[in-house]
């Protein structure tokens, strides 16, 4: 991208045991990513290095990650500055792009403003008969195609992908074309230049879709957008397509990873799974322990804007700051036995969406989805089990999204109903 922000080259000491590096793997799908534990253990706030070799501050105490979370006058979100701190080459391409996730007040409310209503949770309950129309047509197809699958391809992404793009008016035949963009855009060995071009072929897509639908109007968020923002002059065409490029990628890459994560946590927790069969409202705690559990997208980015302290320790402006989202979740001063699968737990506290001003606008519309797509798998294919060891499951880049490649499984009968 031709716009991209300059980021001056790193001049730190690589990384060492005292200052370890960021971010680190996670042993197995159930688990936090390696290194939190003893993290937590020297107190709320610790430094590690990321991999250009900048020293960061990382915050893994549940109080002071909401802290820092709801303070976005002393920690900014803004990615085109030079020091906000990208933790992964691919998130230098994102410095370039314009929209609210990466801006603070006042900017970040005007664009967010115009979408909340359409997110609330009203609105996605009504939603929910088209969510649970879509994965039964998917269920359809994968009981139609045999007795063994890989869930991530055949369920679990086409769940979310169909889904964001009926409730924008992004026409489903251009899937593959996204979600390849997306993936090169959120995994977390894409290259800084790799990750660049699928921001500028996804935003020239929905470019030239907004074009064409400025003259022939459809009936989804995208055509409301225009009609209440573009054609009124508050927003431009690439605007609105920057805007449109994080509902589409955000909303389907983040839930593809979690349904996969939970159709394999309820595998290995047949107690738990009998539960959500037997009574389907215990299904909506289930989910939630699993966004606390999981914690598919870990590592809040921020950096000061003025001198603070956090936990007693002072932190220089222009100091980089990491909220550890992940280790926030198995704070034990919150949750208590934080590395168990408890579905019985008040987990609502989590902060699997984020807290503050940023926390996650699609997050009603993910937990629609979850909640359809578990409990209608599971009614569907009641003899569901996994095809390989849990251990033989490959994880995801510790820099991305955290998820499962991919998820074979295997069934004996499957139900119309």
């Amino acid at each position: 991208m031709s716009d991209q922000a300059t980021v001056p080259t790193a001049t730190h000491p690589p990384a060492s045991p005292e200052f370890p590096e960021f971010p680190t793997a996670r042993r197995c799908p159930f688990a936090e990513p390696a290194g939190y534990p003893e993290l937590r253990a020297q107190g709320p706030l610790s430094q590690v290095t990321l991999y250009n070799g900048r020293r960061v501050w990382i915050v893994t105490g549940y109080d002071e990650g909401r802290r820092v979370l709801a303070d976005h006058g002393s920690f900014s979100s803004v990615r085109a500055d030079p020091r906000f701190p990208a933790t992964a080459p691919r998130f230098e391409a994102a410095r370039a792009v314009r929209n609210f996730i990466g801006m603070d007040p006042p900017g970040h409310t005007t664009q967010r403003r115009m979408l909340t209503a359409s997110f609330t949770v009203r609105r996605i309950n009504d939603f929910r008969p088209r969510i649970q129309q879509i994965v039964d047509t998917l269920l359809d197809g994968l009981l139609r195609r045999g007795t063994s699958a890989d869930l991530v391809p055949d369920f679990a992404l086409p769940v979310p992908s169909t889904v964001i793009c009926d409730l924008l008016g992004v026409p489903y035949d251009d899937h593959a074309f996204f979600e390849a963009q997306a993936r090169r855009i959120v995994h977390g060995d894409s290259s800084q230049q790799d990750s660049a071009d699928a921001f500028t072929r996804i935003r020239l897509y929905l470019e030239e879709l907004i074009r064409t639908k400025r003259t022939k109007r459809g009936d989804g968020l995208l055509d409301e957008l225009i009609t209440e923002h573009v054609d009124q002059g508050e927003l431009d065409t690439r605007t609105l397509a920057e805007i449109s490029l994080l509902l589409l990628v955000a909303g389907h890459e983040t839930t593809a990873n979690a349904i996969a994560l939970g159709v394999l946590t309820l595998l290995e927790r047949p107690d738990v799974l009998r539960r959500v069969r037997a009574e389907p409202a215990a299904v909506a705690d289930v989910v939630e322990e699993l966004l606390r559990h999981l914690s598919i997208a870990d590592g809040a980015a921020r950096f000061a804007t003025r001198d603070v302290e956090i936990a007693g320790q002072p932190v220089r402006e222009g100091d980089g700051v990491i909220v550890a989202i992940a280790a926030m979740n198995r704070d034990s001063a919150v949750f208590g036995e934080p590395d168990a699968f408890d579905p019985r737990r008040s987990a609502r506290r989590h902060v699997a969406f984020g807290y503050g001003i940023h926390q996650c606008l699609g997050q009603n519309l993910a937990r629609a989805e979850m909640e359809i797509a578990l409990t209608s798998l599971f009614r569907r294919i009641p003899d569901l089990r996994l095809a390989v060891g849990v251990d033989e499951l490959e994880l995801r880049h510790p820099a991305g999204l955290h998820g499962v490649v991919a998820l074979p499984v295997e069934w004996e009968t499957g139900s119309a109903a």
